[in-house]
Protein backbone atom coordinates (compact mmCIF):
# COMPACT_ATOMS: atom_id res chain seq x y z
CA UNK A 1 0.00 0.00 0.00
CA UNK A 2 1.42 3.38 -1.02
CA UNK A 3 2.02 6.29 1.29
CA UNK A 4 -0.74 8.29 -0.45
CA UNK A 5 -3.27 5.59 0.38
CA UNK A 6 -2.46 5.95 4.08
CA UNK A 7 -3.10 9.67 4.16
CA UNK A 8 -6.30 9.01 6.16
CA UNK A 9 -4.21 8.09 9.21
CA UNK A 10 -1.74 10.94 9.00
CA UNK A 11 -1.63 14.64 9.65
CA UNK A 12 0.34 15.45 6.54
CA UNK A 13 1.72 18.94 6.11
CA UNK A 14 0.83 21.09 3.13
CA UNK A 15 3.57 19.70 0.89
CA UNK A 16 2.29 16.16 1.36
CA UNK A 17 -1.27 17.24 0.59
CA UNK A 18 -0.02 18.85 -2.61
CA UNK A 19 1.82 15.67 -3.51
CA UNK A 20 -1.35 13.71 -2.83
CA UNK A 21 -3.31 16.07 -5.08
CA UNK A 22 -0.73 15.71 -7.84
CA UNK A 23 -0.92 11.92 -7.64
CA UNK A 24 -4.72 11.93 -7.83
CA UNK A 25 -4.72 14.37 -10.76
CA UNK A 26 -2.16 12.31 -12.69
CA UNK A 27 -4.23 9.17 -12.24
CA UNK A 28 -7.40 10.99 -13.28
CA UNK A 29 -5.75 12.44 -16.39
CA UNK A 30 -4.33 9.04 -17.37
CA UNK A 31 -7.78 7.49 -16.97
CA UNK A 32 -9.22 10.28 -19.14
CA UNK A 33 -6.64 9.66 -21.87
CA UNK A 34 -7.34 5.92 -21.83
CA UNK A 35 -11.06 6.69 -22.05
CA UNK A 36 -10.47 8.95 -25.07
CA UNK A 37 -8.51 6.22 -26.85
CA UNK A 38 -11.16 3.58 -26.14
CA UNK A 39 -13.97 5.91 -27.22
CA UNK A 40 -12.14 6.87 -30.42
CA UNK A 41 -12.07 3.22 -31.53
CA UNK A 42 -15.89 3.22 -31.56
CA UNK A 43 -16.44 6.91 -32.39
CA UNK A 44 -18.04 6.15 -35.75
CA UNK A 45 -20.81 3.91 -34.30
CA UNK A 46 -21.37 6.48 -31.55
CA UNK A 47 -21.74 9.21 -34.18
CA UNK A 48 -24.28 7.11 -36.05
CA UNK A 49 -26.15 6.58 -32.79
CA UNK A 50 -26.17 10.28 -31.92
CA UNK A 51 -27.40 11.24 -35.39
CA UNK A 52 -30.10 8.56 -35.24
CA UNK A 53 -32.96 10.99 -34.46
CA UNK A 54 -32.08 13.10 -37.52
CA UNK A 55 -31.93 10.00 -39.73
CA UNK A 56 -35.28 8.76 -38.43
CA UNK A 57 -36.90 12.14 -38.97
CA UNK A 58 -35.60 12.42 -42.54
CA UNK A 59 -36.86 8.93 -43.37
CA UNK A 60 -40.28 9.76 -41.96
CA UNK A 61 -40.33 12.89 -44.15
CA UNK A 62 -39.65 10.79 -47.24
CA UNK A 63 -35.86 10.77 -47.65
CA UNK A 64 -34.91 7.18 -48.65
CA UNK A 65 -31.19 7.79 -48.10
CA UNK A 66 -30.41 10.41 -45.41
CA UNK A 67 -27.05 12.02 -46.10
CA UNK A 68 -24.91 14.45 -44.15
CA UNK A 69 -21.78 16.28 -45.23
CA UNK A 70 -18.63 17.96 -43.97
CA UNK A 71 -17.09 20.91 -45.76
CA UNK A 72 -13.48 20.93 -44.60
CA UNK A 73 -10.87 18.13 -44.69
CA UNK A 74 -10.33 18.08 -40.92
CA UNK A 75 -13.97 18.50 -39.89
CA UNK A 76 -14.88 14.81 -39.74
CA UNK A 77 -11.74 13.89 -37.77
CA UNK A 78 -12.34 16.69 -35.28
CA UNK A 79 -15.96 15.56 -34.95
CA UNK A 80 -14.83 12.04 -34.04
CA UNK A 81 -12.27 13.45 -31.61
CA UNK A 82 -14.95 15.60 -29.98
CA UNK A 83 -17.10 12.52 -29.48
CA UNK A 84 -14.09 10.69 -28.07
CA UNK A 85 -13.52 13.40 -25.47
CA UNK A 86 -17.13 13.44 -24.29
CA UNK A 87 -17.56 9.68 -24.08
CA UNK A 88 -13.97 9.19 -22.91
CA UNK A 89 -14.77 11.33 -19.89
CA UNK A 90 -17.90 9.23 -19.30
CA UNK A 91 -15.82 6.04 -19.39
CA UNK A 92 -13.17 7.51 -17.08
CA UNK A 93 -15.62 9.06 -14.61
CA UNK A 94 -15.61 6.07 -12.18
CA UNK A 95 -11.83 6.39 -11.87
CA UNK A 96 -11.97 10.20 -11.69
CA UNK A 97 -14.72 10.07 -9.08
CA UNK A 98 -12.78 7.53 -7.03
CA UNK A 99 -9.65 9.70 -7.10
CA UNK A 100 -11.72 12.69 -6.00
CA UNK A 101 -13.22 10.65 -3.20
CA UNK A 102 -9.83 9.38 -2.03
CA UNK A 103 -8.54 12.95 -1.86
CA UNK A 104 -11.43 14.53 0.07
CA UNK A 105 -12.41 11.55 2.26
CA UNK A 106 -9.58 11.98 4.82
CA UNK A 107 -10.89 15.45 5.70
CA UNK A 108 -14.46 14.30 6.30
CA UNK A 109 -16.08 12.94 9.44
CA UNK A 110 -17.71 9.54 9.30
CA UNK A 111 -21.23 10.94 8.98
CA UNK A 112 -20.06 13.31 6.25
CA UNK A 113 -18.55 10.38 4.35
CA UNK A 114 -21.80 8.45 4.66
CA UNK A 115 -23.70 11.47 3.35
CA UNK A 116 -21.36 12.36 0.47
CA UNK A 117 -20.56 8.93 -0.99
CA UNK A 118 -24.13 8.02 -2.10
CA UNK A 119 -24.38 11.29 -4.04
CA UNK A 120 -21.12 10.54 -5.81
CA UNK A 121 -22.77 7.34 -7.05
CA UNK A 122 -26.22 8.76 -7.81
CA UNK A 123 -24.90 11.76 -9.75
CA UNK A 124 -23.70 9.85 -12.86
CA UNK A 125 -26.89 7.76 -12.80
CA UNK A 126 -29.04 10.91 -12.91
CA UNK A 127 -26.87 12.35 -15.68
CA UNK A 128 -27.36 9.16 -17.70
CA UNK A 129 -31.13 9.38 -17.21
CA UNK A 130 -31.15 13.01 -18.35
CA UNK A 131 -28.99 12.24 -21.37
CA UNK A 132 -31.20 9.30 -22.34
CA UNK A 133 -34.32 11.44 -22.03
CA UNK A 134 -32.72 14.10 -24.24
CA UNK A 135 -31.65 11.63 -26.93
CA UNK A 136 -34.75 9.44 -27.13
CA UNK A 137 -37.47 12.03 -26.44
CA UNK A 138 -36.34 15.63 -26.86
CA UNK A 139 -34.03 15.38 -29.88
CA UNK A 140 -36.55 13.53 -32.12
CA UNK A 141 -39.22 16.13 -31.29
CA UNK A 142 -36.81 18.98 -32.00
CA UNK A 143 -35.65 17.47 -35.30
CA UNK A 144 -39.24 16.90 -36.42
CA UNK A 145 -40.00 20.52 -35.54
CA UNK A 146 -36.99 21.98 -37.40
CA UNK A 147 -36.97 19.74 -40.46
CA UNK A 148 -40.73 19.84 -40.78
CA UNK A 149 -40.52 23.34 -42.23
CA UNK A 150 -38.93 21.98 -45.41
CA UNK A 151 -41.08 20.23 -47.98
CA UNK A 152 -38.82 17.21 -47.90
CA UNK A 153 -41.24 14.62 -49.34
CA UNK A 154 -41.84 16.53 -52.55
CA UNK A 155 -38.14 17.30 -52.92
CA UNK A 156 -37.12 13.69 -52.48
CA UNK A 157 -39.87 12.57 -54.81
CA UNK A 158 -38.56 14.95 -57.44
CA UNK A 159 -34.99 13.77 -56.97
CA UNK A 160 -36.00 10.11 -57.25
CA UNK A 161 -38.36 10.50 -60.18
CA UNK A 162 -35.55 9.88 -62.68
CA UNK A 163 -34.89 6.42 -61.26
CA UNK A 164 -38.55 5.50 -61.02
CA UNK A 165 -39.39 6.49 -64.63
CA UNK A 166 -36.24 4.94 -66.06
CA UNK A 167 -34.85 8.21 -67.40
CA UNK A 168 -31.20 9.23 -67.20
CA UNK A 169 -30.04 9.11 -63.57
CA UNK A 170 -28.44 12.55 -63.95
CA UNK A 171 -31.88 14.03 -63.29
CA UNK A 172 -31.79 12.44 -59.88
CA UNK A 173 -28.67 14.45 -59.16
CA UNK A 174 -29.71 17.76 -60.64
CA UNK A 175 -33.39 17.51 -59.68
CA UNK A 176 -36.44 18.13 -61.81
CA UNK A 177 -37.00 21.33 -63.73
CA UNK A 178 -39.01 24.12 -62.17
CA UNK A 179 -40.61 27.11 -63.83
CA UNK A 180 -39.88 29.46 -60.95
CA UNK A 181 -38.49 29.54 -57.45
CA UNK A 182 -35.60 27.73 -55.81
CA UNK A 183 -35.94 24.35 -54.19
CA UNK A 184 -34.74 24.35 -50.61
CA UNK A 185 -33.70 21.07 -49.04
CA UNK A 186 -31.67 19.87 -46.08
CA UNK A 187 -27.99 18.97 -46.48
CA UNK A 188 -26.89 18.85 -42.89
CA UNK A 189 -23.32 19.31 -41.71
CA UNK A 190 -22.06 16.60 -39.40
CA UNK A 191 -20.51 18.90 -36.78
CA UNK A 192 -23.49 21.28 -36.59
CA UNK A 193 -26.03 18.47 -36.25
CA UNK A 194 -23.86 16.77 -33.64
CA UNK A 195 -23.58 20.08 -31.78
CA UNK A 196 -27.36 20.28 -31.36
CA UNK A 197 -27.54 16.69 -30.13
CA UNK A 198 -24.70 17.13 -27.62
CA UNK A 199 -26.22 20.38 -26.33
CA UNK A 200 -29.46 18.57 -25.57
CA UNK A 201 -27.60 15.72 -23.85
CA UNK A 202 -25.46 18.04 -21.72
CA UNK A 203 -28.36 20.37 -20.86
CA UNK A 204 -30.73 17.64 -19.69
CA UNK A 205 -27.93 15.63 -18.08
CA UNK A 206 -26.91 18.61 -15.97
CA UNK A 207 -30.50 19.59 -15.18
CA UNK A 208 -31.14 16.10 -13.83
CA UNK A 209 -28.45 16.87 -11.23
CA UNK A 210 -30.81 19.34 -9.54
CA UNK A 211 -32.31 16.86 -7.01
CA UNK A 212 -28.82 15.57 -6.18
CA UNK A 213 -27.45 19.07 -5.61
CA UNK A 214 -30.36 20.40 -3.57
CA UNK A 215 -30.62 17.26 -1.45
CA UNK A 216 -26.90 17.42 -0.69
CA UNK A 217 -27.30 21.09 0.25
CA UNK A 218 -30.26 20.11 2.43
CA UNK A 219 -28.12 17.56 4.25
CA UNK A 220 -25.53 20.26 4.83
CA UNK A 221 -28.21 22.61 6.16
CA UNK A 222 -27.67 25.17 3.40
CA UNK A 223 -31.26 25.00 2.13
CA UNK A 224 -34.59 24.00 3.62
CA UNK A 225 -37.81 22.67 2.16
CA UNK A 226 -39.68 25.72 3.42
CA UNK A 227 -37.15 28.07 1.84
CA UNK A 228 -37.32 26.25 -1.50
CA UNK A 229 -41.11 26.42 -1.38
CA UNK A 230 -41.08 30.15 -0.66
CA UNK A 231 -38.90 30.92 -3.70
CA UNK A 232 -40.87 28.65 -6.02
CA UNK A 233 -42.08 31.52 -8.22
CA UNK A 234 -38.54 32.84 -8.63
CA UNK A 235 -37.34 29.33 -9.43
CA UNK A 236 -39.95 29.13 -12.20
CA UNK A 237 -38.61 32.33 -13.76
CA UNK A 238 -35.04 31.06 -13.49
CA UNK A 239 -36.00 27.76 -15.12
CA UNK A 240 -37.68 29.62 -17.99
CA UNK A 241 -34.52 31.67 -18.53
CA UNK A 242 -32.41 28.51 -18.39
CA UNK A 243 -34.64 26.80 -20.95
CA UNK A 244 -34.29 29.77 -23.28
CA UNK A 245 -30.50 29.79 -22.99
CA UNK A 246 -29.59 26.10 -23.32
CA UNK A 247 -32.09 25.01 -25.98
CA UNK A 248 -32.67 26.13 -29.58
CA UNK A 249 -35.29 28.87 -30.06
CA UNK A 250 -38.35 26.67 -30.37
CA UNK A 251 -41.26 26.39 -27.99
CA UNK A 252 -41.37 22.60 -27.93
CA UNK A 253 -37.93 21.88 -26.48
CA UNK A 254 -38.09 24.90 -24.18
CA UNK A 255 -41.44 23.74 -22.86
CA UNK A 256 -40.18 20.19 -22.33
CA UNK A 257 -37.09 21.41 -20.49
CA UNK A 258 -39.18 23.71 -18.29
CA UNK A 259 -41.64 20.97 -17.35
CA UNK A 260 -38.86 18.48 -16.61
CA UNK A 261 -36.69 20.85 -14.56
CA UNK A 262 -39.64 22.24 -12.62
CA UNK A 263 -40.75 18.68 -11.86
CA UNK A 264 -37.24 17.95 -10.60
CA UNK A 265 -37.42 21.08 -8.45
CA UNK A 266 -40.60 19.81 -6.79
CA UNK A 267 -38.95 16.40 -6.30
CA UNK A 268 -36.02 18.19 -4.68
CA UNK A 269 -38.34 19.92 -2.20
CA UNK A 270 -39.81 16.53 -1.28
CA UNK A 271 -36.35 14.99 -0.81
CA UNK A 272 -35.10 17.90 1.30
CA UNK A 273 -38.21 17.64 3.46
CA UNK A 274 -37.47 13.94 4.01
CA UNK A 275 -33.90 14.79 4.98
CA UNK A 276 -35.16 17.33 7.51
CA UNK A 277 -37.66 14.83 8.93
CA UNK A 278 -34.95 12.20 9.40
CA UNK A 279 -32.62 14.75 10.98
CA UNK A 280 -35.37 15.89 13.35
CA UNK A 281 -36.20 12.30 14.33
CA UNK A 282 -32.53 11.56 14.99
CA UNK A 283 -32.10 14.67 17.15
CA UNK A 284 -35.28 13.87 19.07
CA UNK A 285 -34.08 10.31 19.70
CA UNK A 286 -30.74 11.63 20.99
CA UNK A 287 -32.47 14.20 23.20
CA UNK A 288 -31.12 17.25 21.40
CA UNK A 289 -34.44 18.34 19.88
CA UNK A 290 -36.71 20.49 22.05
CA UNK A 291 -40.37 20.09 21.10
CA UNK A 292 -41.25 23.20 23.11
CA UNK A 293 -39.46 25.30 20.50
CA UNK A 294 -42.21 24.41 18.02
CA UNK A 295 -44.93 25.57 20.39
CA UNK A 296 -43.54 29.07 20.73
CA UNK A 297 -44.11 31.30 23.72
CA UNK A 298 -47.46 30.39 25.29
CA UNK A 299 -48.95 32.73 27.95
CA UNK A 300 -49.10 31.20 31.41
CA UNK A 301 -52.84 31.92 31.81
CA UNK A 302 -53.72 29.99 28.63
CA UNK A 303 -53.79 26.19 28.38
CA UNK A 304 -50.92 24.63 26.48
Amino acid sequence: MSQTDNVDDSTAPLIEHLAELRTRLIRAVLAFLVGIILAFTVAEPILQFLLGPIEETLRELGDPSPTMQYTSPQEYLFTLFRISMVFGFALAFPVIGFQLWRFVAPGLYKQEKNAFLPFLIVSPVMFFLGASFAHFVVTPLAMAFFLGFADVPSIIAGLMSGFVSGDVPVEAVTGTETDSGIRITFFGKVNESLDITLKFIMAFGLCFQLPVLLTLMGKAGLVSAEGLSNVRKYAMVGILVLAALVTPPDVITQGILFVVVYGLYEVSIFLVRRVETKREAKLRAEGYYDDEDDLGDVPEDEPK
